[in-house]
């Protein structure tokens, strides 16, 4: 089973950024021919999609992050990204990468694969 690992995560101050990595742990797996997906889930909350990238690398994202959060690839490195800019304290919670069923509604995107251990973004004010 393809297990992903998320890492970057960290303490900042609101308006500082973020780099967040994904990497993939078996190289038969190939991040770039699948859709991928971040996410993110605060303390007491539902896990949240805030971005896509295809094969293609046509991005998406969710309303809250678009403007300032980015999502690319590595395809050398088998790994995405996600650069988080201008954080807020909002943004807090623990990130999470997957590979997603692409739907044109956004919250009917679905993960497809079995969760990582994801990596832990706190904002403070």
């Amino acid at each position: 089973q393809v297990q992903l690992v998320e890492s970057g995560g960290g303490l900042v101050q609101a308006g500082s950024s973020l780099r967040l990595s994904c990497a993939a742990s078996r190289r038969v797996f190939s991040l770039n021919e699948n859709a991928m997906g971040w996410y993110r889930q605060a303390p007491g909350k539902q896990r949240e999609l805030v971005a896509t990238i295809t094969s293609d690398l046509i991005t998406s994202y969710s309303d809250s992050v678009r403007g300032r959060f980015t999502i690319s690839k590595n395809n050398a490195r088998n790994t995405i990204y996600l650069q988080m800019d201008s954080l807020k304290p909002g943004d807090t919670g623990v990130y999470y990468c997957n590979y997603v069923s692409l739907s044109p509604t956004w919250n009917k995107t679905r993960p497809l694969g079995s969760w990582g251990q994801g990596t832990q973004v706190t904002v403070s004010s």
